[in-house]
């Protein structure tokens, strides 16, 4: 099973729990908004530490390095079949401010022509209300175990 590591970065603004959600770069979701956003994450290398490899994929994607008392959540299985690692850790970073690595792909498709996109084009806060109709839906969960954690 293929593994990924990712990082639920929280905030608390005036009692309410704030949560930092990243939309996937790339031709295929520039018009897509409910059910696409992710936690920054990636996929583990090979005998990678796991929360060294959610804060290597954290940095990579949003542009800001992480710190913090990390909390470990229960791992999900997203539709694909990928084991989704996460931890979460309070923090608070200028979601303006995104700046993500990038990746190749052929585009338009069957043109033999390559392009160079985002692997994220944005970041957001959301509150839990909102952040549920925006991530993706296996990984409410992890919204769940976090609002349940911080009670």
């Amino acid at each position: 099973m293929k593994k990924s590591a990712g990082i639920l970065l929280f905030r608390r603004v005036n009692e309410v729990v704030e949560f930092f959600l990243t939309h996937p770069g790339g031709p295929f979701f520039t018009k897509k908004d409910l059910g696409v956003w992710s936690i920054p994450k990636g996929e583990l290398d090979e005998n990678e530490e796991p929360l060294k490899a959610a804060r290597r994929e954290f940095e990579e994607e949003v542009g800001t390095k992480i710190d913090g008392k990390f909390i470990e959540l229960s791992p999900i299985v997203q539709k694909g079949g990928k084991q989704v690692l996460c931890w979460a850790v309070e923090g608070d970073i200028d979601a303006k401010t995104v700046t993500s690595n990038t990746f190749e792909m052929e585009w338009p498709p069957k043109s033999g022509k390559k392009q160079h996109f985002v692997e994220v084009d944005r970041g957001d806060w959301f509150d839990y209300e909102t952040a549920v109709k925006k991530i993706r839906d296996r990984q409410i969960a992890l919204l769940d175990e976090l609002v349940s954690i911080l009670g």
